[in-house]
């Protein structure tokens, strides 16, 4: 039976535009300005010869002239007067910025910064890499147009070698000092220049919970550098990607790619890599050499024997040393690791469908993930922050957490790999402005409609704010590259694709899609509600209805019975919220009351596996803005759970 009185105080309420309330992390507290975030990105194919440009940049707010596009954002003049000073890589909408200001869709957004460039030998390459910038932009250095990205919540890097200059040749660029002999000599700084430009949610892009009003479940919008910045040096023939995936029966399967950059006609099938696992002890369990071939792929199926496997409750990781080598001499080396486990959804011994870790049946505990701080909104404060969460839901008893419509910065995964937490991650939503009715009202009055509404027809693309073929295409080629990306994290168990209608189109192919790349982790194709009958899981968000998990024996089939959400009860720590109100469900006067109440639902959930359950997701971790359902407060000073 539908809560009626929940329904009615959860409705949406009328927003003014109000000032949060300054609240800030410890981390955030202690943030030092010269050194942020300042470790390595990539914790998965790590090198020693890198330098970190998170820090003090230059920034400058100019308005936008006419329509914007790629190529237009190229074309822009580089500001000649700059507005004040950022701290890279929060945005300026973000307190740690220093900026305190919010990019509107009628502005760009510049950084600018001076890099000490070292000495590079003549085989040597010199990378630029951006881990996460929103959303589109252009790269220049020493004013010279580098490149340009699109999207909002992936990595991507420039090789900028060729604009630092090459004393080598004698020949001279606008990155060389010319001498009064007229030879040229390699000059020890370059500059540095990005222009971002975000339409935020007067877009169609993936934007996830930003909105410029927000208000409710939605967040406050953000723009421009949200990640690290940083550069390393590579051989001219490196590794670009390496993903190791290792199963329960011991089979290892490697992906990477080799480039070559700036030297013309190498044959990278000239090259080897040579892969070392090793066991706790340091000790080599494998040892292998692999042919790269003509393209620079390598791909190949391995086996370990007697290998200890990875899960929440003991998360073994085996490290790896990757060594790029040509006629045994070694031109390119990275630390890496992997972790052998399967998770998989099938029938157990009852023939009640259930999600299983390692062949063995594994109840899902899990908590939604936002992934917001109130200091540095999408950007964690410190790497410190990141594990907090992760050893604060462990500690409470939970074994999997939601990111929730967020691509996390890779040391997030990095952390749950090591200290053992599963990761249910979902995709990032977008399309045109959401429709009430569609998204939540219809939905929510009337769960009929779950089942009964077909997402591969125009009328019904639009009706869920997916009409826009552009936004498809970047929502399917975004969630191919968060795939690939994120694929070698023994912690990512299962995807998630579409969530409340949100932007949803054609779940059925696009499952086929993702099931085509990624064979090895179950999919939850619509959660919440949009049912079509695909994917691994029957999904369901269950905020004002008593928990049951037998709905439609006949529609689930053979795919585990899931409640993705629920719970979002509400707890006010005065002191400790963004703002003087608050939007969540329920009404307790002490947070004793909340807690007995939060408990008793968690353990409601937890029976609910004699009837088929398979798992859960409890809403959420921490207080966002105006929620405050979180088992922690926002500023992570509160832990309201455990007291």
């Amino acid at each position: 039976m539908l809560d009626i009185r929940r329904v009615l105080a959860s409705a949406p309420k009328k927003h003014t535009e109000e000032t949060l309330n300054s609240l800030t992390t410890v981390w955030g507290e202690a943030l030092d300005p010269s050194n942020v975030l300042p470790e390595y990105p990539r914790p998965r194919m790590q090198r020693d010869n890198y330098v970190m440009l998170n820090g003090v940049w230059d920034y400058a707010i100019v308005p936008v002239d006419g329509g914007v596009d790629v190529e237009t954002l190229a074309r822009q003049t580089i500001p000649s007067r700059w507005d004040g000073q950022i701290v890279v890589p929060f945005s300026p909408e973000a307190p740690l910025s220093g900026v305190g200001r919010t990019v509107q869709p009628s502005e760009f957004l510049w950084y600018k910064r001076k890099i000490e460039l070292p000495k590079l030998a003549d085989d040597q390459r010199f990378i630029l890499h951006f881990e996460a910038v929103d959303w589109m932009c252009a790269c220049f250095v020493n004013g010279k147009l580098v490149g340009t990205h699109v999207g909002g919540y992936l990595p991507f890097s420039f090789d900028v070698t060729d604009l630092l200059g090459s004393p080598e040749t004698g020949e001279a660029t606008d990155a060389d000092l010319v001498t009064a002999t007229g030879v040229a000599e390699r000059a020890t700084t370059a500059e540095l220049v990005l222009c971002v430009w975000d339409p935020s949610d007067t877009g169609s892009q993936l934007r996830g919970k930003q909105r410029l009003s927000r208000g409710d479940i939605w967040y406050t919008a953000q723009s421009g550098i949200w990640q690290s910045v940083w550069y390393e040096i590579v051989s001219a023939v490196h590794l670009e990607s390496l993903t190791l995936k290792g199963d329960m029966f011991g089979a290892l399967e490697v992906r990477a790619n080799v480039r070559a950059s700036g030297l013309a006609g190498v044959q990278t099938g000239a090259f080897e890599l040579e892969l070392a696992l090793k066991d706790e002890l340091g000790q080599d369990v494998l040892l292998v050499t692999l042919p790269v071939n003509e393209a620079g792929k390598i791909h190949a199926e391995l086996h370990v024997d007697d290998v200890q496997l990875w899960s929440p409750e003991s998360p073994h990781l085996y490290a790896v040393e990757a060594t790029l080598q040509r006629d045994g001499v070694v031109v390119d080396a990275a630390h890496s690791y992997c972790a052998f486990r399967t998770v998989e959804v099938k029938k157990d011994e009852a023939d009640v469908p259930r999600v299983h870790l390692n062949g063995v049946p594994y109840f899902v505990r899990g908590v939604l993930d936002q992934g917001y701080w109130p200091d540095g909104l999408m950007t964690a404060p410190s790497d410190d922050a990141l594990v907090y969460d992760i050893e604060a839901m462990k500690s409470a008893g939970f074994n999997t957490l939601r990111k929730h419509i967020k691509i996390e910065s890779e040391r997030w995964y990095y952390h749950c790999d090591r200290l053992g937490m599963l990761v249910w991650q979902d995709c990032v939503s977008g399309g045109s402005a959401y429709s009430p009715w569609h998204t939540s009202q219809k939905p929510t009055l009337f769960s009929f409609t779950w089942n009964r509404f077909n997402d591969t027809t125009t009328e019904h693309h639009q009706a869920l704010s997916a009409g826009d073929e552009a936004y498809q295409k970047e929502w399917l080629e975004t969630c191919q590259e968060m795939i690939k990306l994120l694929d070698g994290h023994p912690s990512i168990g299962i995807w998630t694709l579409f969530n409340e209608g949100w932007g949803q189109f054609d779940a059925r192919a696009t499952t086929e899609v993702v099931r085509a790349l990624d064979t090895t982790r179950p999919i939850d194709a619509t959660s919440g509600w949009y049912d079509q009958e695909c994917g691994d899981f029957l999904s369901i968000h269950n905020y004002f209805r008593p928990l049951r998990a037998g709905w439609q024996r006949k529609q689930r089939g053979n795919r585990a019975a899931i409640i993705s959400e629920f719970g979002g009860l509400t707890q006010v720590i005065r002191g400790h919220t963004s703002l003087d109100h608050s939007y969540g469900y329920g009404d307790f006067s002490t947070v004793e009351d909340w807690r007995i109440a939060v408990k008793k639902l968690l353990s409601e959930a937890e029976l609910l596996q004699d009837e088929g359950l398979a798992g859960y997701v409890y809403t959420q971790v921490s207080d966002v803005e105006e929620e405050v359902n979180g088992l922690l407060t926002y500023d992570r000073k509160i832990n309201k759970f455990n007291g």
